[in-house]
């Protein structure tokens, strides 16, 4: 097996790919959304639904940066914490 480093050079570890919230809302949530669209795409033309569906993947790209960097910040803070640790 791998370590941890070997895992992260090559491509081993995907943080946001296994990342599947606990909260027992999560799925009833997941199938409200999926609901919804369906629903949506009932009611409005191809061409609206396809607008509606790229609004979507923008908000998902501003949701995917906005994770990523309080992934890197809480990776940061973690790190500051286990050097205070060391030096002190």
């Amino acid at each position: 097996m791998p370590n941890f480093l070997e895992s992260l050079y090559y491509g081993e570890l995907i943080p946001n790919e296994a990342n599947v919230p606990r909260d027992p809302q999560y799925r009833q949530l997941c199938r409200q959304v999926s609901e919804s669209m369906d629903s949506w795409k009932g009611k409005l033309s191809v061409d609206e639904f396809r607008e509606l569906e790229e609004l979507f993947e923008l908000y998902q790209k501003l949701q995917s940066m906005e994770l990523a960097a309080s992934f890197s910040q809480g990776f940061r803070l973690g790190a500051r914490m286990v050097v205070e640790v060391y030096v002190e």
